[in-house]
């Protein structure tokens, strides 16, 4: 258990993703910061008083500056502005990026030695905005993405094999958006492989609605994006890591180097413990797989590109 999380974004993930990290007690203290005054504080206290109903004991805190965040060991970013149907998340970019490297700013003052998860849109370029601004090692500041893009790529083979969920296991890499990497050769059910339950163009058909899973939800809602998923996904990174479980996950880190790649932001395998990542896993990719994680990677990089062009 840590002394304190906090939690940047009192919206549907953020609201959503505190709640679940303090029944799940893995701090002392959640800390949900927003700028919107009452808002966070009405929400915090509302979760709180749920604890002797759900039988946690965390306090959580809601608060309009980052004094309470004071000496958080862990900060997950969700603040930014949602997509509405049509929009992609590049779309997001300019004005994300502004909230997003306030929001660094004021975790690198209050915060100086948490590790750090972004779940902000457009997701790899908000990552790079945050590691830039806080000047935190890279093995610190990393993404929310492959975990729910797994999760969703699992969700629909379940769905079309009539099978449990449990028994999939699948890796999601590649930036998250229209370029994301779903591994079909990595893909089983209780280890048989997925082309021996379906054909090439059913799994693709799989592939895209799982490129597309984010913008299919927000095309139901119209006025806001996926946040149970996304949430659900962020507690599991941040048991990961509070735990030490030396998991090995699919997330947005800063290449070095490793699959070739180096300079950006990219969804890939990563053991995560107390030190965050503690490794970057790399697997072996068929040809057409290694050729688009090399073309995702070039889109976050030319996303990134056309940020830096807007700050001129």
């Amino acid at each position: 258990m840590l002394e304190k999380i906090t939690v940047v974004g009192a919206g549907h993930v953020g609201e959503t993703l505190a709640i679940q990290l303090a029944k799940e007690g893995l701090a002392r203290q959640v800390v949900v910061v927003d700028i919107l005054e009452g808002i966070p504080q009405g929400k915090a206290l509302d979760m709180f008083e749920s604890g002797p109903v759900d039988g946690f004991d965390t306090q959580v805190i809601g608060t309009n500056s980052y004094a309470e965040a004071k000496d958080s060991e862990l900060v997950v970013i969700t603040a930014g502005v949602p997509r509405k149907p049509g929009m992609s998340r590049d779309d997001l970019l300019a004005t994300n990026a502004d909230i997003v490297r306030s929001v660094a700013e004021g975790v690198r003052k209050a915060c100086p030695k948490a590790i750090v998860i972004v779940v902000s849109n457009p997701l790899d370029v908000m990552c790079y905005v945050t590691k830039e601004t806080t000047k935190f090692p890279a093995n610190r500041v990393f993404g929310m993405a492959g975990v729910l893009d797994t999760a969703r790529f699992r969700t629909f083979i379940a769905e079309r094999l009539k099978v449990s969920v449990e028994d999939i296991q699948t890796l999601v890499l590649g930036g998250h958006g229209d370029t994301m990497v779903p591994l079909t050769s990595y893909t089983c059910i209780s280890g048989i492989p997925l082309t021996q339950f379906l054909d090439q163009q059913e799994i693709d058909g799989l592939i895209e609605r799982t490129r597309k899973g984010g913008a299919e939800i927000v095309g139901y809602l119209k006025t806001g994006s996926a946040y149970y998923a996304p949430s659900a996904a962020v507690v599991q990174m941040v048991k990961a890591i509070v735990q030490d479980k030396k998991r090995i996950l699919p997330c947005a880190a800063w290449m070095e180097g490793q699959y070739g790649i180096k300079d950006t932001y990219l969804g890939v395998p990563c053991k995560l413990g107390r030190g965050g990542i503690e490794q970057i896993v790399e697997v072996q990719l068929t040809d057409d797989e290694r050729a688009a994680l090399n073309k995702s990677a070039e889109h976050v990089r030319s996303t990134i590109a056309a940020l830096k062009e807007l700050k001129r």
